[in-house]
């Protein structure tokens, strides 16, 4: 019923998230910002430190701010980058790399990247069971105190196995990320990478059918990651299709508040929204929702779903017109 299987089943990017950057210490310490001060003393200038050097002192005895630099890029960002311009050329160097880095004897973290990178790039190809593939190799190279690491890999491999139809195997992959963690204190690393495989596991339990576990996937979901919209938006969809309006209701809104503008999700709350809308009897809206679908992504499949939706009811009716039968609600796609 209604975009359920689209929300609910069509994988979503992966983790937007560079893994093999987080595992290792932060190259960059947290630097505190300076206090304002109220009386300010005169600074005399004094030139930027040569690389190495100490900074100079200033008159005031503090010393001068190091010059900040950009951080170099990754080899695994700069794969990426090659992908953004050419897909295939990405995608063989990927593949070039990965046999590079696969010749270690150990598991090591330019192999880790490599795959990653490689994953990421078939998925955007269509090749989901490639792409599933890179990321368990990806996993296989996580250390083995980088749970949180290694769990969001496997999340990566349950979506892209969920993109190409195998319910099933993306079913196992989410199971295995959400494997008990040693530590009786997860950190919040460990609780966003566990939501996000609980929104996969619902996602691949509609698909299978079982939607009551689908349900209960989706309030670990929330309690796990409760910032996350994406949990929302389908908790939503969910308890709509349940006729369960009033909760509907309740967690798209949630799901709206959440998403930040720009969010690739906007478009698929949107239309969702105006669904919720037009079956509580809120035509004016259900109207408005589906116009913010056009006007924030014109050319995405869910405008053109909107666009369909916008033709069935008709426009606004004007103050001067009779009034008009109610409109009935549009005929979602199964």
């Amino acid at each position: 019923m209604l975009f359920l299987l689209s929300a609910l089943v069509a994988a979503q990017t992966p983790l937007a998230l560079n893994v093999w950057h987080q595992i290792g210490p932060n190259p960059r310490q947290y630097e505190p910002s300076p206090l304002p001060i109220p009386r300010r003393k005169r600074v005399t200038e004094v030139p930027p430190p040569k690389p190495g050097e100490t900074p100079q002192a200033t008159q005031t005895g503090i010393p001068a701010a190091p010059v900040e630099t950009a951080p170099r890029p990754t080899r695994y960002t700069l794969c990426l980058k090659v992908g953004e311009k050419d897909l295939a050329a990405g995608v063989a160097a990927a593949r070039a790399w990965l046999a590079e880095a696969s010749k270690a004897a150990t598991p090591d973290t330019a192999h880790g990247a490599a795959a990653q990178c490689l994953g990421q790039l078939l998925l955007q190809q269509g090749d989901s069971a490639g792409a599933e593939a890179a990321f368990v190799e990806s996993a296989g190279q996580v250390p083995a105190n980088k749970q949180a690491a290694a769990a969001a890999l496997q999340t990566m491999a349950g979506n892209a196995a969920l993109a190409g139809g195998r319910a099933e195997t993306a079913l196992g992959w989410f199971d295995t990320a959400l494997a008990p963690l040693p530590s009786s204190a997860p950190s919040a690393d460990d609780n966003a990478v566990r939501g996000a495989a609980q929104i996969g596991r619902a996602r691949a339990l509609v698909a299978l059918g079982r939607l009551p576990e689908a349900s209960g996937a989706l309030q670990d979901a929330h309690r796990l990651a409760p910032n996350d919209p994406e949990g929302w938006l389908l908790s939503a969809t969910l308890a709509r299709r349940g006729k369960d309006l009033e909760r509907a209701q309740r967690d798209i809104e949630v799901a709206a508040s959440l998403a930040a503008r720009g969010d690739p999700l906007g478009p698929p709350i949107g239309l969702e929204a105006g669904v919720i809308a037009m079956l509580s009897g809120r035509e004016d809206a259900a109207r408005k929702s589906w116009e913010s679908v056009l006007a924030l992504a014109p050319d995405s499949a869910e405008a053109a779903t909107a666009k369909g939706y916008l033709d069935q009811i008709g426009p606004a009716p004007t103050s001067s017109a009779p009034a008009a039968a109610a409109a009935a609600p549009p005929e979602p796609p199964r």
